[in-house]
């Protein structure tokens, strides 16, 4: 049976003035038979006349070639930019890269952006980072057709901060992020400008990417479900669009300014002599002082600021960037054969990169959580002058749940794994089909936990109990999760648990778990009363398909205010553990499995729909993806 309201009259109801609510309106039945997962799409945007830009550029994503391997040009998608009006620094190319050019901003400035399709394919630009409004951020819904503008104007609210310009349509983000659709944005504001950080020269973007190529340089993507559930992992390791990247440096301090631009691959960052990494700055900006670490993770979407001094180091010498080895972030057997060698071409692919055989499903990959180069640093010149790390960086005022409006009831996001299934609190994308907890009261500041719960079904502390769906997340009014926690059923494995999360005695705030055979895994985080807790149930294959994500929240930066660590992840969670950097604002956050992370995060000055995801984009793209109702 076919619904007679076709697409052209459900696009009449989305662009009229009732739009959304017409929409939203229909029965439910109604609307799935419309093609619900397809997302209505709205007109888009015009400059408003009473906006007067400070800064104003054309952006345009249209096909291109680029020279990346010798012999034949890859076929990219590329961001092409430029500058109608405002500060001539405002934008730099990298030469030869397919990556989109540097956008540079100040605080206060008022921007307008014009963005053109001309690919053959709807796309939309989402400000990675930015506290912009809604209508503004890049939700799917404003995606454009080919011969299109979007036409952005916002403020820039942020401070100094490093962010990023992507694509975010709906079920393609991916696909046009790893074709090149990327950049970087670089905020900069009066209380960095008076720290005189290394500029110019001395500051360099680092986007680290890996890439899969076919035998006529031609860019390979997701071959199989494999590639999807897992996420999608090159042979080779791009930096700033190039392979076998060398940065030659005088010996002084450098300001490194450093993007994981990777659709799902996660990075060690460590020094091949094993000198620390000093780390001034994380998503957000700025730390408040500068922190020394032995290596540091880094997530698809997560950015580093770098202070890289070389003052001292002999003309000639090199340093090596390199990913150190780690486990844990995916699902055991898949990281087995994935470290393993089953066949294949073992031997280094040519030009350089980075090659090792598995076959079968896997296809040729650079193992996750091996060990290999990212670039080389060579120092070509000897300056005896070099400016000094400050020891105060900036200040930030720091979050505590006394300052959230939900301090014994934090807003879940749940992380559920299967077969064919990646999603959020139970549910995978939809839109218009916002949870009670989804709905966060403007102008708050919100505390949140972000944990696995395995199963495909649970209920979440509030009113009484409504169910949302079979698969979807119940909001309970039992005894427990009236104080704040999460209630999860379904299969489970052995073993038992009890650990404190909040470093208070476990009975008063840690978490248990006790688990049997069969039917009956429960975890519980919290008190025996039940406050500030979640209970989970699930395993079998959730548990069996537990892995890492990095999840993104759309919209302000928020903190981390804690991360728990459950039983039976000890060995591979210390492999990673001393690499999270944890003291300044965050936009996107890895959750090992097992792990349970509080965030502090404020929803002030927009109302409207923000997006949370997996910036795993494979796994977005599968509809682990979720919108905030800022109302």
């Amino acid at each position: 049976m076919k619904s007679s309201i076709n697409p052209s009259r459900r696009r009449f109801f989305a662009q009229t003035g009732v739009g959304l609510l017409a929409y939203a309106g229909m029965p439910a039945w109604l609307r799935a038979m419309e093609g619900m997962g397809e997302m209505p799409k709205m007109t888009p945007k015009k400059a408003s006349a009473n906006f007067h830009p400070d800064v104003e550029l054309d952006l345009i994503c249209k096909p291109s070639t680029v020279a990346i391997l010798p012999g034949q040009q890859t076929r990219v998608q590329q961001y092409f930019a430029k500058l109608i009006k405002g500060p001539a620094h405002t934008l730099t190319e990298t030469p030869g890269s397919y990556l989109g050019p540097i956008m540079r901003f100040d605080k206060g400035q008022k921007i307008r952006i014009n963005l053109r399709n001309e690919l053959d394919e709807s796309t939309i630009t989402h400000w990675h980072g930015l506290h912009v409004p809604a209508d503004v951020d890049g939700h799917p819904l404003y995606s454009i057709d080919k011969g299109q503008t979007f036409v952005y104007e916002f403020e820039m609210l942020n401070r100094a901060s490093m962010n990023i310009y992507h694509p975010h349509p709906h079920n393609t983000t991916a696909k046009q992020v790893y074709h090149g659709l990327a950049g970087a944005i670089l905020v900069n504001d009066d209380e960095e400008r008076r720290l005189e950080l290394p500029s110019g020269e001395y500051e360099v973007p680092i986007v680290i990417q890996d890439r899969l190529f076919d035998a006529n340089n031609q860019l390979q993507y997701v071959r199989n479900m494999h590639d999807r559930m897992m996420g999608f992992y090159g042979d080779r390791i791009l930096v700033n669009g190039r392979p076998d990247f060398q940065l030659d440096v005088a010996s002084r301090a450098y300001r490194f300014r450093v993007l994981n631009g990777s659709t799902a691959r996660i990075y060690k960052l460590a020094w091949d002599d094993n000198s620390p990494i000093t780390v001034i700055g994380t998503d957000g900006g700025l730390l408040d002082v500068p922190v020394n670490k032995p290596y540091v993770m880094l997530a698809p979407g997560e950015r580093l600021d770098v202070w890289a001094d070389f003052s001292g180091r002999k003309v000639g010498s090199q340093l090596v960037l390199r990913s150190r080895s780690f486990s844990g972030v995916l699902p055991g057997m898949a990281e087995r054969m994935m470290t393993g060698r089953h066949g294949g071409d073992d031997q280094p692919h040519g030009g350089g990169g980075h090659r090792m055989g598995m076959g079968g499903m896997h296809g040729n990959a650079l193992p996750v959580g091996s060990d290999y180069p990212i670039f080389t640093v060579r120092v070509i010149k000897s300056v005896s002058e070099s400016p000094t790390l400050p020891n105060k960086l900036s200040t930030i005022k720091h979050y505590t749940p006394g300052d959230t409006a939900n301090p014994n009831k934090p807003v879940p996001i749940g992380i559920s794994e299967g077969p064919m299934k990646m999603v959020l609190n139970g549910r995978p994308y939809a839109y218009n089909d916002i949870l009670p907890s989804e709905r966060i009261p403007f102008n708050t500041v919100q505390l949140m936990e972000i944990f696995h719960a395995h199963g495909g079904s649970g209920r979440h502390g509030g009113d009484q109990a409504k169910a949302q769906s079979m698969q979807g997340m119940q909001h309970g009014g039992d005894k427990a999760s009236e104080s704040g926690g999460h209630k999860m059923g379904g299969m489970g494995m052995m073993g038992g648990m009890k650990h404190d999360g909040d470093d208070k005695a476990q009975d008063q705030g840690g978490q248990r778990m006790g688990m049997g055979m069969g039917m009956g895994m429960g975890m519980r985080h919290g008190n025996d009363s039940g406050e500030g807790s979640h209970k989970m149930g699930g395993g079998g294959m959730g548990m069996m398909m537990s892995m890492a994500h990095p999840i993104h929240l759309h919209g302000q930066y928020f903190q981390i205010l804690s991360r728990t660590i459950g039983m039976g992840t000890g060995d591979d969670y210390a492999t990673v553990k001393d690499g999270f950097i944890e003291g300044g604002w965050k936009d996107t956050v890895l959750v090992m499995p097992g792990e349970s992370v509080k965030i502090i995060k404020p929803f002030q000055d927009f109302k409207g729909l923000f997006m949370y995801h997996c910036h795993n984009l494979e796994h977005e793209d599968m509809g682990m993806m979720r919108d905030f109702s800022v109302e």
